[in-house]
């Protein structure tokens, strides 16, 4: 009985992603911005002096663009994430149904399939305006609206401009998703069960929450390297993913690679908590076991 409306729960999967896709990227937004302008600020300092960190750039952008100027890049986050969360879980959910025998958790490797095989039709999908977002976010291009700069790098730079990081942004984005689904799996079944256990109790989300953060910081801090390397060869035009690597290894050093780790990991970490929670919370809502 339960199959005959399986198109029902993909979609249903769809809008509780992306529901929980708009909190967290108005939330969670300036993280996004401080990251990309750490990873793009210029090396020439003399190495010892002062480390450009989270907090001064916070206070550079605020005094330099005003508060708001801290959301620059909202609505290119909000056209990857609306769309690209949705995708992410609905196709998470298909792939489950299929592969996942009905009520069983799935195991580590199952995990790590299923979070990044989700992750890899989103992020092939939504790639051009992940480009873009980080454009706008470094604060060097000055486009006015995502379909003008999508417009804007198919003229300039051809339409396969559109796509420059998809090796690195994969990369980052399959491992991140594997590792966080298995992380926070394993996290999950380790709680305790049980009719009085906390699973089956009203703090259940907090504790799906937890779960969430340690996998997160996990998923986060393994797989920055790639998150810096997305951001040099998609803010630099014509820059591919080894020469990337090199430029960031003269630049700034080995510790290059996890410039931006703080802001990214808090926001990764939140957003990703916040995410799987808020979709756990209304696939039970709608009746669904996510």
């Amino acid at each position: 009985s339960h199959h005959h409306g399986s198109a029902h729960p993909v979609f249903k999967a769809f809008i509780s992603g992306s529901l929980s896709g708009t909190c967290s990227t108005l939330l969670f937004q300036p993280l996004d911005l401080v990251k990309t302008r750490l990873q793009t600020a210029n090396s020439n300092l003399q190495p010892g002096s002062a480390r450009v960190g989270m907090v001064s750039v916070l206070l550079g952008v605020v005094r330099k663009e005003n508060l708001l100027g801290l959301w620059k890049g909202m609505s290119p986050s909000f056209a990857r994430t609306i769309p690209g969360v949705g995708i992410y879980f609905s196709t998470y959910f298909s792939l489950k149904q299929h592969f996942v025998p009905e009520g069983a958790p799935p195991g580590p490797l199952q995990a790590v399939l299923l979070g990044g095989g989700a992750r890899t039709v989103a992020g092939v999908i939504m790639l051009p305006i992940t480009l873009i977002k980080t454009r706008f976010e470094c604060g060097r291009y000055s486009y006015v609206s995502v379909v003008g700069a999508l417009r804007s790098v198919c003229r300039t730079e051809g339409p396969g401009a559109l796509f420059s990081g998809l090796m690195a942004t994969l990369f980052r984005d399959v491992p991140f998703s594997g590792i966080y689904v298995m992380f926070y799996s394993q996290a999950k079944a380790a709680l305790p069960r049980g009719p009085d256990a906390i699973t089956s109790s009203s703090s259940a989300p907090l504790a799906n929450f937890g779960c969430g953060i340690v996998a997160g910081v996990m998923a986060s801090l393994l797989t920055q390297p790639a998150d810096v390397i997305k951001t040099h060869v998609q803010v630099n035009k014509q820059m591919k993913t080894l020469e990337a690597v090199k430029y960031i290894y003269m630049h700034y050093g080995p510790q290059g690679f996890l410039r931006g780790a703080v802001p990214r990991a808090l926001r990764r970490t939140m957003m990703v908590a916040m995410a799987w929670t808020v979709y756990e919370q209304m696939m039970a809502g709608f009746g669904l076991r996510s």
